[in-house]
């Protein structure tokens, strides 16, 4: 294949992509809590949110009648979930029909408390249930269709749910993790030069070989794309610290603002032999960085070239 058919190619798919982007806008942000409370974890929701992003873009293609995308949507995301559980032999389980009337199950339960503890309690296919049907309020032929099973199963599964939430609806949460990020060498001078704005003090600390990696935006597989793409104009200028987030290390990137620092990016780096091997950004991933900047305490940057979330 010629230089020119590949640039032609990825001008071409990167113009399905954000027009797929656009399309699906509203349904982004209910998708990302999805995939969170399906994975029980935030990060392991990211990760499958953007496995369903890319699967469902790539996927579009094969479906013979138009479909409603806000279904093929969960449908994806719920099948790589399970495809997911079931390399890792996890049980899916059953999801049984009850032979009794249908009927309405009032209680008091709060969706939030049990939001935490579907992970805990229920298999894949139970929780997927649950979220589509109380949470994201799909009908339960929907669901069925969905998840490969019977209305029938999805009322009863709902039900059974609902009841053993109810009975563990006074078990102790577990208590959010106090701890401090632990200090890298490595971690810790890519920091400063960070901080420094001191681009090859930083590149120094970069393996030849690593993969620097913006999360459903580019990925650089060496130091030189580095250095001549996402780093060619050098360094933004920011403040970067080091926090836990969700039981993970992280760099924050904070931007001054007149409201005070505002999130700008996320980062994850992995050290090997005392060089990062791979790095990655959430700098395009905004259902991530809003629910990240929720949890540490500040606001995200909504706008931030060549991204405008404030206009979506």
């Amino acid at each position: 294949m010629s230089q020119s058919t590949t640039n032609t190619l990825h001008a071409q798919s990167n113009e399905l992509r954000q027009r797929f982007d656009k399309e699906i806008q509203e349904f982004s942000d209910a998708l990302w809590k999805y995939c969170r409370y399906l994975t029980g974890s935030p990060w392991d929701g990211e990760d499958l949110f953007q496995e369903t992003m890319l699967k469902a873009l790539g996927g579009l293609y094969t479906r013979w009648q138009p479909t409603n995308l806000k279904s093929y949507l969960y449908r994806t995301a719920t099948n790589a979930w399970i495809d997911h559980c079931r390399r890792e032999k996890r049980s899916l389980g059953v999801l049984d029909e009850e032979h009794e009337p249908i009927e309405e199950f009032a209680d008091s339960l709060d969706l939030v408390e049990a939001l935490e503890k579907l992970y805990e309690l229920f298999t894949p296919r139970q929780t997927a249930v649950f979220l589509l049907m109380e949470i994201f309020r799909f009908k339960a032929e929907e669901v069925a269709s969905i998840i490969k099973t019977t209305p029938g199963a999805v009322y009863a599964t709902t039900r059974r749910m609902k009841t053993k939430l109810q009975e563990n609806k006074h078990a102790p949460r577990k208590p959010k993790s106090k701890e401090t990020p632990e200090k890298s060498k490595v971690i810790q001078a890519y920091l400063n030069a960070f901080n420094d704005g001191d681009l090859e003090g930083m590149l120094s600390l970069i393996s030849d070989h690593a993969h620097y990696e913006a999360s459903l935006g580019f990925l650089e597989v060496n130091k030189n794309e580095i250095r001549e793409g996402s780093l060619a104009y050098g360094l933004p200028g920011h403040q970067a610290i080091q926090l836990l987030l969700w039981g993970k290390p992280v760099i924050v990137v904070l931007a001054s603002s007149d409201q005070g620092p505002l999130i700008h990016d996320i980062q994850y780096q992995e050290v090997e032999n005392n060089q990062i091997v791979y790095h990655r950004s959430f700098f395009f991933r905004k259902e991530f960085i809003v629910a990240a900047a929720e949890e540490l305490g500040y606001a995200p940057q909504l706008v931030k070239p060549p991204l405008n979330w404030e206009n979506e």
